[in-house]
């Protein structure tokens, strides 16, 4: 009896064993799977977490497992006692051995319990000590941005660039008290003073315009347009021909109705060219009558390719002028090539462009005030000044100074208008929102570039980057300009339209350079008052501004308003003017780097891609004279 009680006895607590023990390992069990990669995946606070996490999930593992092998070994213990052992007081020996073991279980699992309750609190006092320290730690950041007005740059910044925006803002606070490097504002002056403007010489007689008259109506923006005029004017020479002031077509795009008088001194324009060709305000009456269309007098851009030669007008148009008398070019533009060009035509077009084209007083007593403020009422005007706004306005802004000494100020082109944006076929970060927008315009504004995009495969987004085919962000200027060392203190003056994007495109730019201005903000809105409403004569103050800066950036070369300045700086500056011409291909290499590239390393690889394009060198072939003046046509070498 007593061997079969004790027999059954030990059985059942072998069953309650058995049951106890799954529930030891079950628990860590349970418990890893709170710390497994799929459960701090789907947490987005994970990271603070899972150092705790591991800590809490190895020791209740270890609890478990020790309680485990302990019952285990007292229960192994009791098995291999012989069935026959007789002891003294069997009965009652037996159940206080039973008591004991029952309270040692008790026990056991009551201390497992314990200690995971103990961890338990430490994980959640941790976490909230965290919490709190994370708050001091931010707090702390926030009284500093407060306290210290350069560490406005650490504020967040997203988008494409945030990594590098965040290391470039934190370089401008650290080096706003260092010296900029030299040749920020400076040319390679020996080599770039050797040349000096002589389009004005003239070894000809004064062209007779005996065989017609010519017209043009230049399209596209002001830049186009002073193009056309210059190619215009040596068209009139080359057919000697009579040239009619030219007009300018209106642009749905620019929304301007600005003629030639009202941006050019027409007097001045007809004076200075009087040796060169025969300028005339209209037609005679005789002609005026005349359907020009219907006779076959009217020449497109769909008829003259760009860039065409002189052999090309020779026989095609001369023929036209001689039997009509007048020839009307439509939408003219680019249309006359650089080379082969006979060598006082090429004279006449610098000619022209540097000397013949001058702003309406209006137009140069506002640009006046305009440098006059950028340069902080200096009564030293710039070096260009006189060439812009004319002996006239000069005076009057010397009368005014009040003697400070000259703020130097960087002139910034940013070529980044919807109508660029959208015709460059790139994608700017902004997702399915700005293609459906950009798509939009080019539907209105270039049909035929929509239509190509349906017929052709046109190379994507990316690969037009790689090749330097996009235009800068205003992101990738402020972090070009960064690179390059202009202090955060650095006054910046913004030309350009209205930015695709708004004020919240500029943000990064204005972030890390506050001193940043624009014409609309150093002009009171009387003084813009004439100019409203009229694209091309606000582009003019642009134009000035940004030729007499001390230093001129530019973020897509092959804009013609960076051309002009870039070109007008030459020509005028005496190798004092230098103009920062970024190498796209160069920067999209660097910038496709932005996640993983170091401050450092991205300062040494802008530098070194702007300041090749730094060297001064002779027009290249077929290069526009505009751009490049420095050739033999248009300026002397004095060595």
């Amino acid at each position: 009896m007593s061997s079969t009680s004790n027999s059954n006895n030990s059985h059942n607590l072998a069953l309650e064993s058995k049951q106890d023990r799954p529930n030891t390992v079950r628990i860590p069990d349970r418990v890893d799977l709170r710390g497994s990669p799929r459960s701090r995946q789907g947490s987005p606070s994970h990271s603070p977490r899972l150092g705790p996490s591991r800590f809490l999930n190895g020791e209740k593992s270890g609890a478990s497992f020790a309680g485990a092998e302990l019952l285990g070994k007292l229960w192994g213990d009791r098995k291999k006692q012989p069935k026959n052992a007789k002891r003294k007081g069997g009965k009652v020996w037996y159940h206080k051995e039973r008591v004991k073991g029952l309270v040692v279980l008790t026990a056991l699992v009551g201390l497992f319990f314990l200690v995971d309750w103990i961890m338990l609190l430490r994980l959640q006092d941790h976490r909230v000590g965290s919490d709190d320290r994370s708050s001091r730690n931010a707090s702390s950041v926030s009284a500093q941005v407060k306290v210290t007005k350069p560490s406005k740059g650490k504020k967040h910044y997203g988008g494409i660039y945030g990594r590098l925006l965040a290391l470039a803002a934190h370089a401008l606070a650290e080096g706003q008290n260092k010296r900029e490097p030299k040749d920020l504002w400076q040319e390679p002056v020996v080599p770039a003073s050797a040349w000096r403007p002589c389009a004005d010489q003239r070894d000809w007689e004064p062209n007779e315009g005996k065989n017609g008259y010519i017209m043009v109506t230049a399209n596209g923006g002001i830049n186009q347009q002073r193009v056309a005029v210059c190619n215009a004017v040596v068209l009139a020479r080359l057919l000697n021909a009579t040239l009619v002031v030219p007009k300018f077509m209106y642009s749905s795009v620019w929304k301007d109705v600005s003629q030639f008088g009202d941006i050019y001194q027409e007097e001045h324009f007809i004076k200075y060219l009087a040796p060169d060709i025969r300028i005339v305000k209209e037609l005679p009456e005789e002609l005026k009558s005349l359907d020009l269309e219907a006779i076959g007098s009217v020449v497109t851009h769909v008829y003259v390719r760009k860039e065409s030669k002189p052999s090309f007008y020779l026989k095609n148009i001369l023929p036209i002028l001689l039997q009509k008398r007048v020839v009307h070019f439509v939408g003219f533009g680019n249309r006359l090539a650089f080379d082969p060009i006979p060598f006082q035509l090429q004279r006449l077009r610098c000619r022209c462009n540097f000397h013949a084209l001058q702003f309406v007083p209006k137009i140069q007593e506002t640009a006046a005030l305009l440098l006059e403020r950028l340069h902080k009422h200096s009564a030293q005007p710039g070096l260009l000044d006189h060439y812009l706004v004319g002996p006239h306005a000069v005076a009057a802004m010397i009368a005014r100074s009040d003697r400070a000494k000259a703020s130097k100020y960087l002139a910034l082109h940013l070529r980044f208008e919807i109508d660029m944006v959208a015709h460059s076929l790139c994608e700017f970060g902004g997702g399915e929102q700005e293609g459906q927008e950009l798509e939009a315009y080019r539907q209105i504004h270039f049909p035929a570039l929509t239509e190509l995009k349906k017929t052709e495969k046109l190379p994507s987004p990316a690969m037009l980057r790689s090749e330097g085919l996009c235009p800068l962000t205003p992101e990738e200027a402020v972090l070009m300009l960064a690179a390059l060392g202009f202090n955060r203190k650095t006054q910046i003056y913004v030309a350009g339209a209205q930015i695709y994007g708004g004020t919240s495109r500029l943000a990064a730019l204005t972030s890390l350079y506050p001193n940043l201005v624009t014409k609309e903000n150093l002009l009171s809105s009387a003084e813009l008052e004439p100019f409203k409403n009229f694209s091309s004569q606000l582009a003019a103050l642009d134009f000035i501004a940004c030729t007499a800066a001390d230093a001129f950036a530019m973020t897509d070369s092959g804009s013609q308003l960076s051309s002009l300045v870039s070109g007008y700086r030459i020509y005028y500056g005496g190798g004092r003017m230098p103009t920062i011409r970024p190498n796209k291909r160069r920067l999209a290499d660097i910038f496709v780097k932005n996640n993983t590239i170091e401050w450092k390393v991205f300062e040494q690889r802008v530098r070194k891609a702007v300041r090749q394009t730094k060297h001064v060198q002779s027009r290249p072939k077929a290069r526009s004279v505009y751009r490049y003046p420095r050739c033999k046509e248009c300026m002397c070498r004095t060595d």
